[in-house]
């Protein structure tokens, strides 16, 4: 935990992209760098019935850190795809905050 999942994005990029973003987020999440996972996952992008491309995006799952630290990733991703793919590229940070208590880990929740 915390989980990351890319989609438009290559899945070489995405290996690239895990140590600095491990080293800079590891830190700010202060959580052990063994327990993040990241993730590619292939998609396909439509519009108007026809092929489409699509700008990056992150899924950010995790447990719940405040505002300040969420903003604080959402920029440490944002700059590292952007260094990866380019300066003019829009890229979207979603979050989704996990409840503890839901999350199992060996049959045992946290």
């Amino acid at each position: 935990m915390p989980h990351l999942r890319f989609r438009a994005i290559e899945p070489a990029m995405v290996q690239e992209l895990t140590t600095p973003l491990a080293d800079q987020l590891q830190p700010l999440m202060n959580c052990p760098r063994e327990d993040f996972t990241f993730e590619h996952i292939p998609a396909a992008f439509f519009f108007d019935g026809k092929p489409s491309t699509a700008y990056p995006f992150v899924e950010v799952l995790w447990f719940d850190r405040g505002q300040e630290t969420q903003d604080k990733v959402a920029f440490i991703l944002t700059e590292q795809v952007r260094h990866a793919l380019g300066k003019d590229v829009d890229v979207a940070v979603i979050f989704t905050a996990l409840n503890a208590a839901s999350y199992y880990d060996n049959g045992e929740h946290y």
